[in-house]
């Protein structure tokens, strides 16, 4: 992920919200050697050894929350961009599914409220076929987040 790359063209609400720095509204959880952070973009990445994970270190309630992100090419089966979180919790997730060999890639969303917490986890899941190659190049996905609708 790096939120400094150029996004693709298209619609870039962005431009109408103010960005905030990593260090201000983040931390990061694991795999320090794996990041780069500047004052406005953290670039996280994945090889044989490691990854990265990081999280807000305080709850959201609205906004755009975006990434121009470069998926890995070739076999990712099995591979998750995506971290449990025990306890109560609610969360928004943009997730790209491994894939195999000839296969289009998907990008799956979806929001929890009260995620496993009580065990009646309430979701809306959402999958994506990709009509793009989304290894070829950057591409920006975003969640605009109102206080009404997500």
């Amino acid at each position: 992920m790096n939120a400094g790359s150029p996004p693709s063209p298209g619609y870039w609400p962005s431009t109408k919200f103010r960005p905030m720095s990593f260090h201000y509204a983040f931390k990061s959880l694991w795999g320090f050697s794996h990041q780069s952070v500047d004052q406005n973009a953290l670039t996280i990445w994945l090889d044989r050894t490691s990854g990265s994970g990081f999280k807000s270190d305080r709850p959201f309630r609205s906004g755009y929350f975006g990434a121009s992100i470069k998926v890995h090419p070739g076999y990712t089966a099995g591979l998750s961009n995506s971290e449990v979180h025990p306890g109560f919790h609610d969360e928004v997730d943009i997730e790209f599914l491994g894939t195999t060999f000839g296969k289009p890639y998907t990008l799956q969303t979806n929001v929890y409220i009260r995620g496993s917490g009580d065990g009646e986890i309430i979701g809306r899941e959402m999958k994506f076929h990709l009509w793009f190659d989304p290894t070829q190049d950057f591409h920006h996905y975003a969640i605009f987040w109102s206080p009404k609708e997500i």
